[in-house]
């Protein structure tokens, strides 16, 4: 097994994708622009080498809705139609095999295993893996990778490639040494960053606003949690009958806003499943007292879950007011 950090998994993962004559790329459950954006590049460029490939995900059963104009879109598959065998299996943008679902029984399968991620937590669980922890966004090691295999980077392949710079440095609000020039090169190519930007993150239909106020209704805050305060809310299944899921999703991003807390936390209810939820967490990059922030992966991981230093998630069960006061005890006050 090799990682990014020894220098020689980028070499290796380029022989993979060479040596390949069939082509499966596995997404994460609940794909978000960075897992579908890479999953979509380079299977546009593997199809340019008239490759066999199949892109997928476990869940949900449809795509969300902005990511549909993803050029290549038409490569995704219903998970049944992931072969069981294949030369190279490409696992993108996804921390662990629980993050592939349903869709974790084809790593067996596979020839050759390739995992490309940029989430810390990510101990390397393929035969090649391509991890680097200080990249804004797998994306990026996708486009590491097809320079590297000297794949011409085009206006289709860079407009998946900076769907999942854009939204995981949330428009480039946490942008790292490299963004912006990788940026700037992606944009060289002709795409409109500016209608890409506005489509995966400021367009929801009106569903989202009443949603919205119902769910902001139930925050609360707890100022001495973990010595920089917490904000809190729940979304309620009942509460999103009429949205998506990336609706949900979305509103971690407004809760975190919150001047008086350093970590913020969404507690999602399954829909037919009230006593399981998924958790997502932001902690700020600094804070009072904490110069380096609140390692949220730390937390996530306490629970089960990992993910980035700033951004994390879990998966828990029970009542809402149990796990909120789980969460609540393993910050400390």
């Amino acid at each position: 097994m090799t990682g990014l950090r020894d220098g020689t998994a980028l070499d290796a993962a380029v022989a993979a994708l060479a040596a390949a004559e069939s082509v499966t790329i596995l997404c994460h459950v609940q794909p978000d622009a960075d897992t579908v954006g890479s999953g979509l590049a380079l299977a546009l460029a593997l199809q340019r080498r008239q490759v066999p490939v199949w892109v997928s995900f476990a869940e949900p059963a449809e795509l969300p809705a902005s990511l549909r104009t993803l050029p290549g879109v038409q490569l995704l598959v219903p998970p049944a139609q992931i072969p069981r065998e294949v030369d190279l299996l490409v696992v993108v943008d996804c921390g662990a095999r629980s993050r592939l679902g349903a869709l974790a029984d084809r790593l067996p399968g596979a020839a050759t295993t390739l995992v490309i991620d940029h989430h810390r937590a990510n101990d390397g669980f393929g035969t090649v893996d391509l991890i680097e922890e200080s990249a804004a966004s797998t994306t990026e090691l996708v486009m590491r990778l097809l320079d590297a295999w000297e794949v011409p980077i085009d206006a289709s392949i860079a407009h998946c490639l900076f769907a999942g710079l854009v939204t995981d440095t949330g428009s480039f609000r946490w942008a790292r040494p490299g963004s912006h020039a990788m940026a700037e090169r992606l944009l060289a190519t002709g795409i409109d960053g500016t209608e890409i930007t506005r489509a995966l993150l400021d367009t929801h239909p009106f569903s989202w606003l009443p949603m919205l106020s119902k769910v902001l209704a139930s925050a609360e805050l707890v100022p001495s949690a973990a010595g920089v305060g917490l904000v809190y809310a729940l979304v309620r299944a009942a509460d999103t009958t009429e949205v998506g899921p990336e609706e949900v999703e979305s509103v971690i991003d407004i809760v975190r806003t919150t001047a008086q807390a350093g970590i913020a936390a969404v507690f999602k209810e399954a829909r037919g499943q009230n006593d399981r939820w998924t958790v997502s967490l932001r902690s700020r990059d600094s804070a009072p007292g904490v110069t380096d922030g609140i390692d949220v992966a730390a937390v996530a991981s306490g629970f089960g879950g990992g993910g980035h230093r700033f951004a994390a998630g879990y998966t828990t069960y029970g009542s809402a007011d149990s796990v909120v006061r789980a969460l609540v005890a393993a910050l400390g006050r």
